[in-house]
C-alpha cells in the first residue's frame, strides 16, 4: 500500500510559479510511474503530467505543456511538479497518483493523494 501526500499548493499571481511535492511512503516508489492530475470545481479531472519510474520519460497535457515540469527523486521518494507562468485557469486541486505502467488513464492509477489546492489570481 502506497501513501501519497501532496504539498506546496497555495495562492499565486498570474505569471508566477509554484512547486508541488508529493511524498510517497509504504511502497516501492521507484517501481511506479507517477502522475499529476487536477480538478477544478464543476469540471472533470484533468491529466497534467506523468513520468516513468526513472523520470526519463515524461508527457504533459496540452494546457500545461511548456509551462509545467514533472520530475522525481527516487532517493527521497518524492515527485515534483514545477509550475511556471501560472494562469487563473490553472486554479484547481492538484493530485499525485501512482500507476504500475506509464501512460495509464486516470482510472488505471492504483494510489492517489488527497490533493493540494492551487489558486491563481489575475
Amino acid at each position: 500500500q502506497v501513501q501519497l501526500v501532496e504539498s506546496g499548493g497555495g495562492l499565486a499571481q498570474a505569471g508566477g510559479s509554484l512547486r508541488l511535492s508529493c511524498v510517497a511512503s509504504g511502497g516501492a516508489f521507484s517501481s511506479y510511474a507517477m502522475g499529476w492530475f487536477r480538478q477544478a470545481p464543476g469540471k472533470e479531472r484533468e491529466f497534467v503530467a506523468d513520468c516513468s519510474w526513472s523520470g526519463a520519460s515524461t508527457s504533459y497535457g496540452d494546457s500545461v505543456k511548456g509551462r509545467f515540469t514533472i520530475s522525481r527523486d527516487n532517493a527521497k521518494n518524492t515527485l515534483y511538479l514545477q509550475m511556471a507562468n501560472l494562469k487563473p485557469e490553472d486554479t484547481a486541486v492538484y493530485y499525485c497518483a501512482a500507476a504500475r505502467f506509464l501512460g495509464a488513464k486516470a482510472h488505471e492509477y492504483d494510489y492517489w493523494g488527497r490533493g493540494t489546492q492551487v489558486t491563481v489570481s489575475s
